[in-house]
Parts: C-alpha cells; sequence; structure tokens
C-alpha cells in the first residue's frame, strides 16, 4: 500500500513564512481546491490518501514534507529551521509511528524534508537557510547505519534543495543550475528547465505518474517524452507561499 500524508490548508496561511518571494494575496478557498485536486491526482496514481490533524494556528502546516524524512526502513522527524514550523512535527510523529522506527533530529541541527533528495541509497542534501550543518550531519550518522549515503549540496537563491532540482526518472534529474551546482550530480542525466521558468524544477514522481504544476507549459513539453505520464495540477495558490508538488505530501509504502 502506498500512504500519502497530506494536510488540509489553514485560513492562517495568509501569514506563511517567505524568504525569496514578497507577500501577495492567496485566495485561501482556491488553494483549498487546488489542494483537494493534488489529492485527487495522488488517489489516481495509486495512494491512499491519511490526512493529518487540522493545524489552524500553523500557517506552513499544509507543507508536510518538510516536517518528516520517511525511508524505506525508517523516518526522521525533522527539526524545522523556522522556528514557527516546529509545532508541527508532533502529529506527523503520530503517523508515522506505526509505520516506521522513529528518528529525531536534535539542536542545535535543523533539517526539512525539502531539502532531502533521494535517488536510490543516495540522500542528496540541501545546506539552505533551513538545513544547517549540525542537521545534515545528525541526518548522515542516523542513515547510515541503514547503508544510506548522504551528499552535502548547497542551495542558493531557492528556499530547498528540491525547489532546484527533483526527480523525473530513475536516473532522471530535473534541474535549475541557476540555485544548485550540477557537479554535484556526478553521471546522472540532466533536464534544465526552461529559463522563463525558474520555480519548473519541481516535480512529484508517483509510480510511473509525474505530478507537475500547470503554470509551467516550456519544462512540460521538454518532459513528454519521459517514460512517466504526466499529471499537471495547479498549484498556484500555494506557490506563492514558496510552495510546489513535492512539499504538499509526505509519500512512503507499507
Amino acid at each position: 500500500m502506498r500512504i500519502a500524508l497530506t494536510r488540509e490548508v489553514s485560513d492562517s496561511i495568509v501569514a506563511c513564512e517567505l524568504t525569496h518571494l514578497d507577500r501577495v494575496v492567496i485566495d485561501v478557498e482556491l488553494a483549498r481546491r487546488q489542494h483537494a485536486a493534488y489529492e485527487a491526482a495522488l488517489v489516481a496514481l495509486g495512494c491512499q490518501i491519511v490526512r493529518l490533524p487540522p493545524e489552524p494556528d500553523m500557517p506552513d502546516a499544509v507543507f508536510v514534507e518538510d516536517v518528516a524524512v520517511v525511508l524505506d526502513e525508517l523516518a526522521v522527524v525533522a527539526r524545522p529551521g523556522a522556528v514557527s514550523r516546529r509545532g508541527e512535527t508532533d502529529s506527523i510523529a503520530a503517523a508515522l509511528e506505526p509505520h516506521r522506527p522513529l528518528f529525531t533530529i536534535d539542536p542545535p541541527g535543523t533539517i526539512e524534508g525539502g531539502d532531502v533528495l533521494r535517488v536510490g541509497r543516495t540522500l542528496f542534501v540541501g545546506a539552505s537557510t533551513r538545513t544547517n550543518r549540525p542537521g545534515l550531519e545528525q541526518l548522515r550518522q542516523i542513515v547510515s547505519a541503514f547503508d544510506y549515503w548522504v551528499e552535502p549540496v548547497e542551495v542558493a537563491g531557492a528556499l530547498h534543495l528540491k525547489s532546484a532540482i527533483t526527480c523525473v526518472g530513475e536516473r532522471t534529474l530535473l534541474i535549475n543550475r541557476n540555485w544548485v551546482d550540477a557537479y554535484a550530480f556526478g553521471d546522472y542525466d540532466l533536464i534544465d528547465v526552461d529559463p522563463a521558468e525558474p520555480f519548473s524544477a519541481n516535480a512529484l514522481l508517483v509510480g510511473g505518474g509525474l505530478i507537475y504544476p500547470e503554470q509551467c507549459p516550456r519544462t512540460r513539453a521538454m518532459l513528454e517524452g519521459l517514460s512517466a505520464r504526466i499529471v499537471p495540477v495547479n498549484v498556484s495558490e500555494l506557490a506563492k507561499a514558496e510552495g510546489g508538488v513535492t512539499c504538499c505530501s509526505v509519500i512512503f509504502e507499507t
């Protein structure tokens, strides 16, 4: 069974954390409809949706990916770099506990799931404004016991690593080279985003499908030849909160 943990959009999303974007008006009801369509896309790709409890006073809580890193053998409960998000971890830990042994990141370490890109047994981990070196090293110590390799990657100009690069195939990555150094990804096949769509590197590979934002048609055209079927979704309102298609779910097999 493939589970996708999600959380509803809170009214308080209008007060979300912002690092690289200016604050603009978010249509909360439209954001909820877009999130529901995103969940429907996950279901169409074989996921069972498990909704975490609402967090009405936590503006960024819909972005559940950032508070956990889930691998086949374990789960790591994150310690977000944004202090306002640290209260989100209790509910995701409770949801993951029946499925995985749990580990935690301790102070002074910080790490957010949006900075962790898994490719096989390698975890590329972004050193960003949200993930620091102590957090990265703690993650390395935890996962090395399960035969995972951690590769640090500097992130500049983007909130998270997965704002700059994601998997779109078994050995194919979609990249914005302005935000991350392509050299870090060795001999993987790289597809560059269209220069006019800097935020288009964020894609979500689920089974045989690739959930991808409708707002990036030029880059999407370059992805049409991949083996994964592209499933377009509109996440325009969530994007105003620096969200993307990866960050609205935590997906794992049971």
